[in-house]
């Protein structure tokens, strides 16, 4: 049967899929977390040799991203969404009025620039799997980047492949 499962497991034939939601809180209003060793973690749960992991946020103003963890780039990165999308610029997301026939929480605030940021950089990646191991560059790290915190967040991760 090999290593269990973390949350959910389908195996037919030597192949299987595993699938967890991991539930974290945010710091700051733009903040890069390292999600690499979570990722590690999960591969070696599912018992996953060959295969991809996908890791996917849940949210509209978070964004999944592969990069260095160099505090320097990091740094830089924040500013370079900054300069892009800045938060003073108007927004017609942030016109909450205009929006009355979407279901708008008790809690909105103006976070269009969050919004845009987010759109730019993705919702998802995809991770090979070989060995066992994810198949990461010598300085690759796997980020949820927060646009809008702090907050509660939730990320999902699917494993799939052939068993160990």
């Amino acid at each position: 049967m090999g290593l269990p499962c973390f949350i959910d497991e389908h195996s037919t034939t030597g192949f299987k899929a595993c699938q967890d939601r991991v539930h974290l809180h945010t710091e700051h209003r733009v903040q890069f977390i390292d999600l690499t060793e979570l990722a590690w973690q999960r591969v070696r749960s599912a018992g996953i040799g060959h295969g991809i992991l996908n890791v996917q946020t849940r949210h509209t103003t978070t964004a999944i991203v592969v990069n260095e963890n160099e505090p320097g780039l990091l740094r830089d990165f924040e500013a370079r969404l900054e300069a892009w999308a800045p938060a003073e610029l108007t927004y017609w997301h942030n016109d909450l009025h205009a929006r009355r026939f979407q279901k708008i929480a008790a809690d909105e605030k103006p976070n269009g620039d969050s919004h845009a940021r987010a759109f730019s950089l993705g919702a998802s990646e995809t991770l090979n799997v070989v060995a066992g191991r994810l198949d990461l560059g010598e300085w690759q790290r796997l980020f949820l980047v927060e646009l809008d915190g702090p907050r509660e967040r939730a990320v999902s991760l699917v494993a799939m492949g052939t068993s160990l």
